[in-house]
């Protein structure tokens, strides 16, 4: 069915407008399309955002790895470096912090009507907009340094990548057990 999927560009528009009404309803209800529950995380009050993250990071692992184990998706990762890595999450964190929105909170603020998202959204495609057109600039100097190449844990240390993925898995659900526990 996947493999089907990738020839059908109709479909594949279908498919992420669906599973992106789901991912907006998913973190609306979990709350963190709230602007006091994100501003609480950056203080380090609220751990509800890395709840959810840890959440999904945990499934998304194990749902990506099995399909590929299954021979139903191909993993194509693609190269970093340093330099995209330094600049990605500086943008990212500016963002994050002033606006209290990252972009897929953004949208589901914007779905229940909050209009400070709107404004960050606005902002989003237009600091996007900036971003490619001085990408050319960029990529042959501070994003192109320290590249490290298309690498992954299981190419580096060239091991199955269930031998990653179990011990990671677990590590993260310690994590989220104890934070749970702690009452965080």
């Amino acid at each position: 069915m996947l493999k089907r999927l990738q020839g059908n560009s109709r479909a594949q528009l279908w498919v992420g407008l669906l599973l992106g009404i789901a991912f907006g309803f998913l973190l609306q209800k979990g709350g963190v399309t709230n602007y006091d529950v994100i501003i609480g995380q950056l203080l380090w009050r609220d751990f509800t955002v890395v709840k959810i993250m840890l959440t999904a990071v945990i499934v998304g692992t194990i749902g990506v790895h099995a399909l590929k184990s299954l021979g139903l998706a191909d993993l194509h990762p693609k190269p970093g470096s340093v330099g995209m890595t330094v600049i990605g999450g500086l943008i990212f964190g500016v963002g994050f912090g002033v606006l209290g929105y990252c972009p897929g909170t953004v949208a589901g603020a914007i779905a229940q009507g909050e209009l400070d998202a709107l404004v960050g959204a606005v902002g989003i495609l237009i600091g996007a907009g900036l971003f490619a057109a001085v990408y050319h600039r960029l990529q042959p100097g501070i994003l192109s340094r320290g590249s490290f190449g298309d690498l992954t844990l299981p190419r580096l240390f060239r091991v199955n990548h269930w031998v990653v993925v179990v011990p990671v898995v677990i590590v993260l659900v310690g994590l989220l057990a104890w934070i749970e526990s702690a009452g965080l």
